[in-house]
This record gives structure tokens, sequence and C-alpha cells, in this order.
């Protein structure tokens, strides 16, 4: 908000481990339905950590890069709202270019 006031904002609550939240969007990346579009390395790095003994605390910190992902992921893909039908859209054209493939 401090570099953009008009920058659309959600806050969250958590009421499940960082794990469990990530665990359906971890399938999502499996089935291949999900990608990253350039080079994310902290994010990567975040990721490749998160397993399900990943201690925090023994770590010195939270993977806040992986838990933003994974909110923004299942609001996109599991909750279907206002501007839903775009999504749809860019799903269909992924389809279509992966069969080109």
């Amino acid at each position: 908000r401090q570099v953009d006031a008009n920058a659309p904002f959600r806050a969250v609550r958590a009421s499940r481990g960082k794990f469990t939240r990530a665990e359906p969007v971890a399938a999502l990346y499996e089935q291949g339905r999900v990608r990253h579009c350039g080079v994310f390395a902290k994010l990567e790095d975040q990721m490749c950590l998160m397993t399900p003994d990943f201690d925090r605390s023994r770590a010195g910190y939270s993977p806040d890069r992986v838990d933003a992902l994974v909110w923004a992921v299942s609001s996109l893909v599991f909750e279907q709202g206002e501007g839903a039908a775009v999504f749809e859209f860019y799903r269909e054209m992924a389809a279509q270019e992966q069969g080109k493939q």
C-alpha cells in the first residue's frame, strides 16, 4: 500500500498449517495446471524447501513467498468470484496451446 494505495488487498487468516494449505496447490503444479512465466529464484528456493518436516523455527524464517503464492493460486483457482470468466478464457487458451505442442 505504500507503493500503490490502489493495489487490491485482501487480508487473510490461516486456519490450517502452511503445508496443509499448500497440498492442493502442489497438486495443480504436478498436473501441469500452474506455471511460472519468468524466473522467481527466491520463491523457487522456498518451494524446494517446503516439505512436511519443514521447521520454520529451525530454519530461522517462514516461507512467506510460498505462503503468498498458495493464497493467490487458491483464490484464483478454487474461489469463483467476480471476474472468473477471464480466468476461464485463459485456461481454455492454455489448453489449446498445450494441445498444439
